[in-house]
């Protein structure tokens, strides 16, 4: 019996080079990288509080096995390298309230961290190149895609406040796009629906660099600091730790983008789809399977679509070509993984730098 990730898989092999610039629903082995900057002298609370969270990620379904790693040149620089059966399970545990329990003794002894995620193409040599391809399963072939990195935050607002929200997001300057000679934001797009607060972002470059620069700049610092009273949940700005807990919560990453062969430009449209518990991954694996389909279809309104995933929140960024009403009923397979009806989200604001 064939698992969904695997239904992807196959569904993706034929086109992935040419439509799908970004998917996590290939079932090939998962390779994270993390690259820590450790605070001078607390390397032994450091290594105390990998080994404790070691301990804790060795039981999480889909861990695979990690390593951790000290640089020759620098002994404040470590490395922590893990691999996964598939991308699914680590991105359930790495967005879970679970992971933001684990990792916080970590926070007192780093300075600064970056993640990256890669599926395995190929590897050689040892035990590993031996095994089975059913036992590790590689990405079939090599994703091209079109230079840009898709993110999203989302967010809840006081009931009641939507109005006042709505306003306060869309009235304000847009933030300077170069971020620094390679990176630059492309398009920042942001939906409501009901009290829940949607802001994509497109990004050429450096995804993390792009985030900082946005975060420094004084027109979007203005802005979240006048939404801060109507926040479901509490942060200060400017405690370092209450802002960093607020957006790992608020991070809703990108799992699946595929485009259309079709260049032209569409309407942007935005379409939540609320999860049943447990299952908001199962649904945007879905999801991703039918916007393959449509990708294949020349008759098919959409042009290009994202879909983000966090927990239960499911969302579908789409260009569609204009005049076209947006479809949002879903597929037979959709509806009982819905904890309710998949309805499209009110624009608030679409911006584009120029050279975008």
């Amino acid at each position: 019996m064939t698992t969904v990730s695997e239904q992807v898989s196959e569904k993706l092999k034929p086109t992935a080079s040419r439509r799908v610039s970004q998917s996590v629903f290939d079932g090939s082995r998962l390779r994270v990288v993390l690259l820590v900057d450790v605070h001078d002298g607390a390397q032994q609370q450091f290594l105390e509080a990998y080994e404790q969270l070691c301990n804790q990620v060795a039981s999480v379904p889909g861990h695979v096995s990690d390593q951790l790693c000290q640089s020759i040149e620098n002994p404040s620089q470590w490395l922590i390298t893990s691999e996964w059966e598939s991308a699914p399970p680590f991105l359930a545990w790495v967005n879970s309230e679970e992971h933001v329990r684990m990792v916080e003794p970590l926070h007192s002894c780093v300075r600064d961290t970056r993640s990256l995620r890669f599926h395995i193409v190929r590897e050689t040599g040892g035990d590993t190149a031996k095994a089975s391809a059913a036992q590790r399963r590689l990405q079939a072939s090599p994703r091209i895609g079109d230079g840009v990195i898709r993110h999203a935050l989302t967010f809840t607002v006081k009931p009641g406040s939507e109005d006042r929200v709505a306003k306060i997001l869309s009235d304000y300057a847009s933030p300077e796009a170069k971020v620094d000679e390679t990176t630059r934001l492309s398009r920042t797009s942001l939906f409501m629906h009901g009290n829940r607060v949607v802001r994509a972002i497109e990004v050429r470059g450096d995804l993390l660099s792009a985030l900082r620069h946005v975060s420094r700049q004084p027109e979007v610092r203005a802005v979240e600091e006048a939404i801060n009273p109507y926040l479901e949940q509490d942060r200060d700005l400017n405690d370092q730790e209450s802002a960093r807990v607020f957006f790992t919560r608020a991070a809703l990453p990108a799992v699946h983008h595929v485009s259309a062969e079709e260049r032209a430009e569409g309407e942007r449209h935005a379409l939540y789809y609320p999860a049943r518990p447990g299952c908001g991954m199962r649904l945007a694996e879905l999801l991703a399977q039918q916007d393959e389909a449509a990708a294949e279809d020349p008759a098919s309104p959409v042009l290009r679509s994202t879909i983000f995933q966090r927990d239960d929140v499911v969302v579908r960024l789409i260009d569609q070509r204009p005049g076209v009403d947006v479809d949002v009923t879903p597929a037979h397979a959709l509806t009982a993984l819905l904890d309710g009806d998949a309805v499209g989200m009110q624009l608030i604001t679409d911006r584009r730098s120029p050279d975008a």
